[in-house]
């Protein structure tokens, strides 16, 4: 039975170089045939996967460290070279990864701990990524209880508070009221925030709450009946404001309005946006009138190539035309808009297109034209829509020669 793994990072989370001894190595066959070696040493720094916070990650005699994982007391490090058994290797995780994520985990508990101090709920969903910490609170909190708790865990990180990481014994755990999201065995490592929180944890924390930094809310949102937020601590609240800060004079400046009046001067556009929108569907409409107008009446086939027409406009168009003649129509609008003038050009290109007619059921034709055109579409017995590829006077000639 293979010996439990010193976890040195239980003795000072700063640890970031390090020697051990090789217990063992073992060739590990991926289902890609990718080889890697999975070690095992009799200490390591290396802070394993679990309880939702992703591995550290560094060198290992030199060798890039893929992934780390415990099981049953055991340290396992993945590689993708073999390293030999026996000997003495160094070790050395990514300082600044590791300290991010000291930074966020620690802000975590802040957050948490106030939350279940303040409104009694459970943090039941934890998840520390590279990028963003998740946190899924057990009952429903509003933006000013979430404005409060924030306002609440800067003061502790301003207060510079002690952060205790240690494993009482089994009679002094007995009596200590501590945070779980699961029912723990055997030895259980506790992370006290005095004043703040008491939950179980094996991850690395910072020693004092000074070194987070920032505790900033992200986002939130309901989620399974419960809250939840997304979080930024330390380095990563500043790379965000940062880049927010710099969005936000971008914004000012094309706005031509003050950092913070910025919302209502997007207000007045968005107002502007929403009236120029009105006058260009009524000048859309007139114009779509006057076109259809502009078509003879009949009984005999028709078609009509346009650019100036948009996509979202052809069904109207096609719906104004079918009201004035009998016959069928067929209204052809090229895909591409930088089209060349459709009346000088006969290349073959492709077509969003609408049959229509009054009397006459169109179906056949969208078929037969569909057919011939490597085109797609359907619809009802009065309309159908489609696209197509060919010339514009083959496309023409079809339609005024086809018979069902």
């Amino acid at each position: 039975m293979t010996e439990k793994t010193i976890k040195l990072y239980d003795e000072d989370s700063y640890l970031s170089k390090f020697n051990a001894k090789v217990l063992s190595c073992r060739e590990i066959i991926s289902k890609a045939d990718n080889k890697t070696y999975e070690v095992i040493l009799d200490a390591t720094a290396f802070f394993p996967e679990g309880g939702g916070q992703a591995c550290d990650t560094g060198f290992l005699h030199g060798m890039e460290v893929i992934d780390v994982q415990e099981k049953e007391e055991v340290v396992y490090h993945t590689l993708t070279a073999p390293i030999p058994e026996g000997i003495t290797v160094k070790g050395e995780i990514n300082r600044s990864r590791r300290f991010d994520f000291m930074q966020q985990h620690t802000g975590e508990h802040i957050l948490s701990g106030l939350v279940h101090e303040h409104y009694g709920y459970d943090n039941v969903g934890f998840h520390l990524g590279a990028d963003m910490v998740t946190i899924d609170f057990s009952g429903a909190l509003k933006e000013e209880d979430l404005r409060a708790v924030e306002e609440k865990a800067n003061e502790a990180v301003f207060h510079n508070l002690p952060v205790r990481a240690y494993y009482p014994t089994p009679d002094e755990l007995k009596n200590i009221d501590y945070r779980s999201k699961k029912e723990l065995t055997g030895a259980v490592r506790i992370v006290t925030i005095e004043g703040i929180d008491t939950c179980a944890c094996c991850a690395p924390h910072v020693r004092f709450t000074g070194e987070v930094g920032l505790i900033k809310i992200a986002s939130f949102q309901s989620y399974k009946g419960g809250t939840r937020l997304e979080i930024l601590c330390g380095n990563r609240a500043l790379k965000d404001y940062n880049r927010k800060e710099k969005n936000i004079q971008n914004i000012s400046v094309l706005l031509s309005a003050r950092i913070y009046e910025t919302d209502e001067a997007v207000k007045h556009l968005k107002e502007e946006k929403t009236a120029l929108e009105g006058k260009l569907s009524a000048l859309s409409l007139k114009l779509l009138t006057y076109k259809a107008e502009s078509i003879p009446l009949g009984t005999e086939p028709y078609t009509v190539f346009d650019n100036e027409v948009e996509d979202n406009q052809l069904r109207n168009y096609a719906n104004l035309v079918k009201d004035r003649r009998d016959g069928v129509t067929g209204i052809f609008l090229p895909s591409a808009k930088s089209s060349p003038d459709l009346s000088e050009t006969d290349e073959s290109m492709e077509y969003r297109y609408v049959l229509c007619a009054k009397t006459i059921d169109v179906r056949p034709l969208g078929t037969a034209l569909n057919k011939s055109f490597q085109g797609r579409g359907g619809g009802s017995k009065e309309m159908v829509q489609g696209s197509l590829t060919g010339r514009k006077n083959e496309i023409a000639d079809f339609i005024l020669q086809y018979k069902a």
